[in-house]
This record gives structure tokens, C-alpha cells and sequence, in this order.
């Protein structure tokens, strides 16, 4: 059954290990079978586009492995040295070199919507990640107003970089101070799963590292590996993840995230060129929409109740939304149109990525969150790339290229949705109960 191969994410991952079904054949490309093809240009070429994936999806996987908390930990106080060193500088070089592990390490939101996936039920994890993301948009909408205004104080950008790293140290304080022992972990109906008989339900996030640890000896009888040793073998298996095992699920991902890109990409100069809207009134106009997509995470729990819980259902008909507003926001006529196109807009955005990070861990199995998680965290970084050569591109075409551009690949992810749907739809209680 294609629905529970795909469930066992966390066995291909190298977290658990994967029996074989009986009279089940492996597939091609696994085990010893796997390099036959390596020579091939294509293959190159895919292997390299996944190490690219490997540098930005790293901090994910790990925190599978060493746990949440001292993956944070290590996140959370390395960030801070980076702006600790920011503050500091006084030469160009040392500007530099702060933002290397601000850059490398700065994944605490990642992971901490791992963490929320180990610690709420399936049916409640939409509605946490929401509220999540809400607290995120506020604190992205309130970061650069009070950063603004220390900004323009005497020294005030050294002064914003010491605050910044204050921040840090009393998180790295919370997470150490967090009742850890007290955590019980409730991700799916089942527990999670490190081995075929070894469910973990309840247990705190020592014990659930302890496991992990002794994985190695437990189920092969091999002497445990090390942390990094694991991080390496997860990093190894994340190829069937990404091309074969999950493969639509992030191609959506990927064609809605630059989507949407491309509608904010060329925003301020579209509304000056095609309404002489003045830049400030564009700027007020995208705070407005940031406000509302914050707002958008509270109407997560009746919109699931409504679609009794089917993340995939919500995600469709959030992307047909999207699809539609792009749509009507590039052949506007009217400021009104504009601000009824950003308005929903704000809510269809927030909704779907949402959903597509709750369909993610449903489908791949949340005993591979923060992998899973991390790896989609990439897939938008590689959307990020793209958007803004597509709209360069686009843009030299009309001012509505980009949203028009947008609105046609929000349209190629309904169909892969569309099409994939018997494989990845339904209620994800039903899954598990399939299963």
C-alpha cells in the first residue's frame, strides 16, 4: 500500500529501521543497487542539488538525532555569539565573519516546530503550528519597527546587535530552564517509532535520546553509533526522500512558495507603475496583509473542524484560492480590487503553509519531524533563489508578469495535487487507522 510505504519515512531515514514486507520486492536504487547509475550526467546533477539541500536541511536531522533540547541550546547560544561578534565589530571582516553562525544556526523556529510535533496529538498539530506562526508574523511585524527606531538612536546599531544577543541568552535560558523531564511525547496516535516493537509514547525527551542511542544494539545488535554518525547515515538517505518517497508533496511546495514570491517581488513598483499608488501607501498596504496573515492562524481550528481534520483537502483549496487571487491581482483595474486581492490573500497564504507542513509530517511519519520539517525549510530556500530570476525575467514582460507568473504555477501544483490525491488525501486519523 503506496499510503503506508510512505508512513514509514522515519525507517528511511535512518531513524528506524525498515523491514522487509513479505513477498515484497526492494525497490530499485536501494541498498548495494543504488550507485549503479552514478556515473550519469543526471545523476551528478541530482546529487549535487541535493548536497545543496543537505547544507540548508542539516540543523532538521539533527535534532532528530541529539534531541530537541540540545540542538535549540546549541542554535539558540551560537546565534547569539553571532550577534554578540556583530556588536562588537569594528572592521568589515569581523561584520563578516558575525554572520556566519547567525547564518549557519539561527534555525530555532525549524525546530521548534519539531518540538510542537512531538508534543501535541495529529488533529491538534494544525491548529499549534498556526497559533505558532502567528506569534512568528508578530514578532516579524514588530522587529523592525523597534529595530527602526533603535537604529536612529547614538550607536543604536550596536546597541540593537547587544539587545538581539540578550534575546538569545534568556531563550537559551528559557529552553534550559523548560520542565524537560515533565515532557510527554504525543506526536501521533501510535507514539513515535524508533524500531518495529519499540514505541515510545509518553516517554521524555531523555529517555526518547537514550533510545535513539541504543538503536544500534536493540535492533541490530551493532554497537550504537554516534550522534554524528546518525546525522551522517539520516543525511545519506535523504535522496528516496526528496526524489522518490515525497517527491509531489515538495514539488508544491516548491510552486507555491515562489508563487508567492513572485507576487511580493515586484509589489511597490507594480502598484507605482500601474496606479501611481506612492510607496508609502504600498508599504502600509503590505503591513495591513502581514497583520491579517498573523491573524489567519486563529481561523485554522473551525476551517479543520470543517474539513473534519483533511490537511490535504484544506491545502487544495487554499492553492485554488491563491490561484484565483493572483489571478484577479494581475488583471486589477481598481485599487479596490488590489486591496480585496491582498486582503484574502493574507489568509490563503498563511492557511497553506500551514497545511503543507502538517501534511508533511502526516505523510513522512512525525518520527522524522524535525528531517522532514528541515528538508521543507530548504525547499523554500531554493524557491527563494528562483523567484527573483523569474521575476527579472517576467518583469521586463508587463508589471503583471510576475503575479501572472505566479498564478500559472500555483495552477501546476492544484493539478499535482489534484493528481496525487489518491495517494496522499484523506483524514489523517484514517491513515493512521489503515495502517
Amino acid at each position: 500500500m503506496e499510503l503506508g510505504r510512505r508512513r514509514d519515512l522515519g525507517s528511511a531515514l535512518g531513524l528506524a529501521p525498515a523491514p522487509a514486507k513479505p513477498g515484497q520486492e526492494p525497490r530499485p536504487g536501494a541498498g548495494a543497487g543504488a550507485g549503479a547509475g552514478a556515473g550519469a550526467p543526471g545523476a551528478v546533477r541530482a546529487r549535487r542539488f541535493v548536497l545543496c539541500l543537505y547544507l540548508v536541511g542539516f540543523l532538521g536531522c539533527w535534532s532528530d538525532v541529539v534531541g530537541r533540547r540540545s540542538s535549540l541550546l546549541a542554535c539558540i547560544l551560537l546565534s547569539a555569539l553571532g550577534y554578540l561578534i556583530l556588536g562588537a565589530s569594528t572592521s568589515v571582516f569581523l561584520f563578516a565573519l558575525a554572520r556566519v553562525p547567525v547564518g549557519i544556526f539561527k534555525h530555532t523556529l525549524s525546530i521548534s516546530r519539531a518540538l510542537l510535533s512531538d508534543l501535541v496529538a495529529e488533529k491538534e498539530r494544525p491548529l499549534v503550528i498556526g497559533r505558532f506562526n502567528t506569534a512568528s508574523s508578530v514578532g516579524f511585524i514588530l522587529g523592525p519597527m523597534v529595530g527602526g527606531y533603535l537604529t536612529e538612536l547614538d550607536d543604536g546599531f550596536y546597541l540593537t546587535a547587544f539587545i538581539c544577543f540578550s534575546v538569545f541568552i534568556l531563550n537559551a535560558g528559557l529552553v534550559w530552564l523548560f520542565p524537560w523531564s515533565e515532557v510527554k511525547l504525543n506526536s501521533t496516535k501510535h507514539g513515535l517509532r524508533l524500531g518495529k516493537s519499540h514505541a515510545l509514547l509518553g516517554k521524555t525527551d531523555r529517555e526518547v535520546q537514550e533510545a535513539a542511542t541504543r538503536r544500534g544494539t536493540t535492533v541490530s545488535g551493532k554497537p550504537a553509533r554516534l550522534p554524528w554518525m546518525e546525522v551522517v547515515s539520516t543525511l545519506r538517505d535523504m535522496k528516496s526522500l526528496i526524489v522518490s518517497e515525497m517527491w509531489d508533496i515538495f514539488l508544491v511546495r516548491l510552486l507555491m512558495g515562489v508563487a508567492v514570491m513572485l507576487y511580493y517581488s515586484n509589489f511597490v513598483l507594480a502598484l507605482e507603475e500601474r496606479f501611481g499608488v506612492r510607496p508609502k501607501t504600498t508599504g502600509y498596504l503590505i503591513s495591513y496583509s502581514s497583520a491579517l496573515g498573523a491573524l489567519a492562524g486563529f481561523t485554522l481550528g473551525p476551517i479543520l473542524r470543517l474539513y473534519k481534520h483533511n490537511s490535504h483537502a484544506v491545502l487544495l483549496h487554499s492553492s485554488v484560492l491563491t490561484f484565483t487571487l493572483l489571478l484577479l491581482y494581475s488583471t486589477a483595474h481598481t485599487m479596490g480590487i488590489v486591496v480585496f486581492s491582498s486582503t484574502l490573500l493574507s489568509f490563503s497564504t498563511a492557511i497553506g503553509r500551514t497545511c503543507i507542513t502538517d501534511l508533511q509530517l502526516t505523510v513522512g511519519g512525525a518520527q522524522a519531524s524535525g528531517t522532514l520539517i528541515g528538508m521543507g525549510q530548504s525547499v523554500t530556500a531554493v524557491g527563494r533563489v528562483i523567484a527573483p530570476l523569474l521575476s527579472g525575467v517576467a518583469q521586463e514582460v508587463s508589471p503583471c508578469g510576475p503575479p501572472s507568473l505566479g498564478a500559472a504555477l500555483a495552477l501546476v501544483a492544484i493539478i499535482v495535487m489534484s493528481v496525487s490525491r489518491p495517494r496522499c488525501g484523506g483524514d489523517g486519523s484514517d491513515k493512521l487507522k489503515s495502517e
